[in-house]
């Protein structure tokens, strides 16, 4: 994309000036978390410098300032994802404290004794464990859909898995180890069919693509600021407001009550009732600005340029014939995470060595043992872009993946 500035992009995180082992950082492990532009780090800074304040329990101004930025948030995030209603959009500490809200308030709740929850085989533990828990507990039956030999879904599979017993499925949007891009719309229609509650795992989507709920007709969507540039400790448990509305609280404690008597306590309202305790404004006020940053870039924008990326890399990798790739190499319905062996090398020792080049990938299982176990991996290399990557720096990681095997010995 001749239009795309990512050498302007760039002056904007001072991260990426930084030097590692004496080489310029390249910075491939976005799929775990991305860093912050200035624009971010300064609207973080401004909050704690003019503005710092416990929100909703004051009527002073820096109160009213803190419950305001907050509340801003909660109404960019609406538009964000196209919600229908800001109380639908409740704040968490990541996805994975969303997935377990879900889990917990709903799941233990409305799941019973052989009713049937289904999940797709590439998820992440997140979005597992939490889901053995409640067939655990409440006596459900757990199934998975597995992927085809392009590590994708079919839709025969989806209906095949997904009956009238199907109480909960649950799908993320975008695979974090193959780059997989789900058709969850096409699956909520579905599951829908069959009476079920459908919850999209948008945490490694919302940073790169356009993400419309409604479109989706997900019943419940979840994210974390700290992979779309805004801070850790902040993230989105979205909802349609008929399910949130008869769910019980997940914590219990300050902020999330109407009245508190000896005996009994009566709950506040959406969004209210699931966000207990002081609440994280800082990274609401840094998410904020997040969305801002890729929204005045556009989000079909990255998406195309990171393809390019990924297209570049996954091309050169190819030509490598100790490599291995885990994942479509069709770029249809893909998003910008390569997952790779490298023969006769541990996962581990490829991150270790390429990072003396001052690379940095991630190494390991990825939080998807399920799937490393179904394509016949323990453990797999993972390169994942944003659009602060460049083609240069591919190129740098191509060379340092080359250069493992004489590392270790192999003499290529």
């Amino acid at each position: 994309m001749r239009d795309f500035k990512v050498e302007e992009f760039r002056k904007d995180f001072p991260i990426l000036s930084e030097t590692v082992h004496g080489n310029p950082l390249v910075y491939l492990d976005n799929a775990a978390t991305t860093h912050k532009p200035n624009q971010v780090l300064e609207a973080m800074r401004n909050y704690h410098h003019k503005h710092n304040g416990n929100p909703h329990r004051g009527a002073h101004y820096l109160s009213v300032m803190a419950t305001e930025a907050y509340e801003n948030t909660r109404e960019k995030v609406r538009k964000f994802i196209n919600a229908a209603r800001t109380e639908e959009i409740i704040f968490t500490r990541n996805a994975t404290e969303s997935l377990n809200l879900i889990a917990y308030s709903y799941g233990m709740n409305f799941i019973n004794e052989g009713d049937e929850i289904v999940l797709c085989i590439s998820e992440h533990h997140s979005n597992i464990v939490p889901w053995q828990k409640v067939a655990k507990a409440k006596k459900a039956v757990l199934k998975y859909m597995y992927l085809n030999s392009d590590f994708r879904l079919d839709m025969n599979e989806v209906k095949e898995k997904i009956t009238d017993k199907t109480k909960f499925v649950g799908i993320a949007q975008m695979s974090n180890v193959l780059g997989t891009i789900y058709p969850v719309k096409e699956i909520a229609e579905y599951a829908h069919t069959k009476g079920a509650v459908v919850l999209v795992d948008g945490a490694q989507a919302v940073p790169h693509i356009k993400v419309d709920v409604r479109d989706i007709d997900a019943d419940f969507f979840v994210f974390s600021g700290h992979k779309m540039l805004a801070p850790m400790g902040i993230g989105v448990l979205y909802g349609k407001k008929e399910l949130l509305e008869k769910m019980p609280p997940f914590l219990f404690g300050g902020d999330m009550i109407e009245y508190v008597e000896e005996q009994n306590t009566t709950f506040a309202e959406l969004p209210f009732k699931f966000e207990a305790g002081t609440q994280n404004v800082e990274g609401a006020v840094g998410l904020s600005a997040a969305i801002d940053y890729l929204e005045d870039i556009g989000l079909d924008k990255i998406h195309e340029y990171e393809m390019e990326l990924t297209a570049y890399a996954l091309d050169k990798m190819k030509e490598i014939p100790y490599v291995k790739i885990y994942g479509s190499t069709d770029l249809k319905n893909r998003g910008g995470v390569i997952s790779f062996s490298i023969e006769g090398c541990h996962p581990h020792d490829v991150s270790s060595i390429v990072d003396t080049y001052g690379v940095a990938i991630r190494a390991g299982h990825h939080c998807a043992q399920p799937l490393m176990k179904f394509v016949g991996a323990p453990a797999t290399s993972r390169a994942s872009f944003y659009f602060y990557n460049t083609k240069e720096e591919v190129d740098v990681f191509i060379d340092s993946i080359k250069n493992v095997r004489r590392w270790l010995g192999y003499g290529s």
